[in-house]
């Protein structure tokens, strides 16, 4: 935070239109990264003050140009303090996220929700799955957000979070709750496949680590916030990927799909399997490196 973010600045914003162009500003002349879900720093700012200030995300815009009380504007600079200053992501200032249209819970147990695979799950999977899941799997679960969001599509389906960390699984099980899940969701804790039982199913799912140890080193300073182990995955980026890759079939049924992500480091999962043939989807929304595989077409294992 610069040095005009003194008393005299919080008396001088009296409005939380005032306080998202000054904090959108500020996250600028910081060089901070806005990547954790956000677009730009207006976008983050203006979540970040709508919450706050207990105004529904989908609030009309002229809300924002009320009279903000002192007392309200302290904690709106404290927040922004903590933002701009310590780099901590919006998501775990306010403890909540969206992911596909949908609010969770998240804190730093967990990474922050921001998969392009929510634009394939508010889609139904169109055109890649033949018939509704009736049976998910979200590996490497973290938040739950992806599985819940596919549950919740597919009304019917039994959800199963699997997750190494029991932090994570935690935080999953407050977002199935949350959502009322509890009766068709189970989670496990998981090396990947390893304490999974033998029943099938018919869609796996997951955004695994997949960032080689010596990018996490230089990422911006907003990923020290998160669990390292949700993000790196050897030296390469292919540790847990491949392992996912090379094991899956065995996980499914016979119709059944794997979908993933690995973001920029798809060029180097589509080469440790040649065999293998990867349709990666085009993506509207943003994003690269998801993936789409049949069951047929994984390696047998």
């Amino acid at each position: 935070m610069t040095d005009t973010a003194t008393d005299s600045v919080i008396d001088a914003l009296t409005t939380g239109r005032d306080w998202i162009r000054w904090g959108a500003s500020e996250l600028h002349r910081a060089h901070r990264c806005s990547g954790h879900g956000f677009s730009t720093p207006l976008d983050e700012c203006a979540f970040l003050i709508r919450h706050l200030l207990g105004l529904p995300q989908t609030s009309d815009d002229h809300w924002l140009d009320a009279h903000v009380l002192r007392a309200e504007r302290q904690m709106i600079y404290d927040a922004l303090h903590e933002r701009i200053v310590d780099a901590r992501p919006t998501a775990y200032i306010t403890g909540e996220a969206w992911f596909a249209g949908l609010p969770f819970a998240v804190d730093e147990r967990v990474l922050i929700p921001r998969s392009p695979l929510g634009e394939l799950i508010q889609a139904q999977f169109r055109p890649w799955l033949p018939d509704a899941p009736r049976r998910i799997l979200d590996l490497c679960c973290g938040s739950g957000c992806i599985g819940i969001a596919a549950a919740l599509a597919f009304p019917d389906a039994e959800l199963v979070l699997a997750d190494l960390s029991p932090d994570a699984l935690s935080v999953a099980a407050d977002n199935v709750e949350l959502y009322g899940l509890e009766a068709r969701c189970s989670l496990v804790e998981s090396d990947l496949f390893a304490a999974l039982d033998a029943e099938p199913f018919d869609l796996i799912l997951t955004n695994p680590p997949y960032v080689p140890r010596e990018e996490v080193e230089v990422l911006p300073a907003e990923f020290g916030h998160e669990p390292r182990m949700g993000l790196e995955s050897g030296d390469d980026g292919l540790f847990h990927p491949a392992q996912i890759v090379a094991q899956a079939r065995q996980f499914l049924t016979e119709r059944g799909a794997l979908i993933g992500e690995v973001g920029a480091w798809w060029p180097e999962l589509e080469a440790a399997f040649p065999r293998v043939s990867f349709t990666w989807v085009e993506l509207e929304q943003g994003g690269e490196g998801v993936f789409y595989v049949p069951a047929e077409g994984l390696p047998k294992g």
